[in-house]
């Protein structure tokens, strides 16, 4: 880490934002297996709070990794540099005063909660998108599961690399059981019970 560093403090702090906007800020952070349904229902409730007027960002793995994260592989080490990265990103937009969505499988806890502890208490929200790998390989919308078990990718989660789900995540959406209208208007519902949108909104 470099030194010889002084932090500036900034004129316009995170309150003002949250005041500005008329609503609270903080991460909602999507994991689950590949093909769980993660990015879809994530980029159904952006739309959502966009509609209802709240400043959001979404956050997509793939995405991301066309850009900021295009040097990184899928070793542990380097999906461990992917995910402190999009914590620390998912912070400045929390203290610019925006709900953040990210979509990443981030298979480890440790790197979950990593980014959970660069937060305030409540400022985190875990959603793990529950689906069942056989579910989530019959889908297989990127053929990567074919190609796993063709041995053509090494290291895949939920195939020959481990995922660690959730303990005591936030939310828990069923994506096998229920559409992605309505695990996105759960959380929705969760995001004016834990008051970070006003009744309002609903």
């Amino acid at each position: 880490m470099a030194t010889n560093l002084t932090w500036h403090e900034a004129a316009v702090q995170k309150q003002d934002y949250r005041r500005k906007n008329g609503h609270y800020s903080g991460v909602l952070w999507f994991t689950g297996l590949s093909g769980a349904g993660k990015s879809s229902i994530a980029n159904h409730l952006n739309r959502l709070l966009f509609e209802h007027g709240i400043q959001t960002y979404l956050l997509d793995g793939d995405n991301v990794r066309h850009g900021l994260n295009q040097d990184l592989g899928f070793s542990e080490a380097d999906r461990a540099e992917n995910i402190r990265r999009i914590g620390e990103v998912s912070k400045l937009f929390t203290d610019n005063g925006s709900i953040v969505l990210t979509a990443f499988i981030s298979p480890y806890r440790q790197d979950r909660d990593r980014v959970r502890s660069l937060l305030a208490e409540e400022e985190f929200i875990e959603v793990f998108v529950d689906c069942p790998v056989e579910e989530c390989e019959s889908r297989d919308p990127k053929g990567l599961y074919k190609k796993a078990r063709a041995g053509e990718i090494s290291g895949f989660t939920g195939v020959d690399a481990p995922y660690e789900a959730p303990v005591n995540p936030e939310c828990i959406v069923r994506s096998d059981q229920h559409s992605i209208q309505a695990c996105a208007e759960q959380i929705f519902q969760l995001l004016i019970d834990k008051k970070w949108l006003n009744d309002k909104e609903g």
